[in-house]
């Protein structure tokens, strides 16, 4: 969802992730140099500084951990998928 008011927040960001607890979610991470990791999983859970994402049976049902600061500074991007399709959730570091 994108937002063109104040800046966003790392609780903001949390907040909206944990609207979408329990759906799939694709995961695109750039690693640096150049590495871009895409994976496809399941919304599991939230913390303080982290959400975790469920991997398929493909990644031998393990979770990974992303932080929401990567989310704010589009280190991470996150697409929800659902049965209406999927929304990628956009977040701005600036108004």
């Amino acid at each position: 969802m994108s937002r063109d008011r104040d800046p966003i927040t790392l609780d903001e960001i949390r907040s909206d992730i944990e609207d979408h607890l329990g759906e799939s979610v694709k995961i695109r991470a750039n690693r640096g140099r150049r590495r871009i990791v895409e994976r496809e999983g399941t919304l599991e859970n939230t913390y303080p500084d982290v959400f975790l994402v469920r991997l398929g049976e493909k990644q031998h049902n393990r979770s990974v951990s992303y932080t929401y600061a990567d989310v704010l500074t589009s280190d991470v991007e996150v697409t929800v998928c659902n049965d209406e399709g999927s929304m990628k959730l956009e977040f701005s570091a600036s108004s």
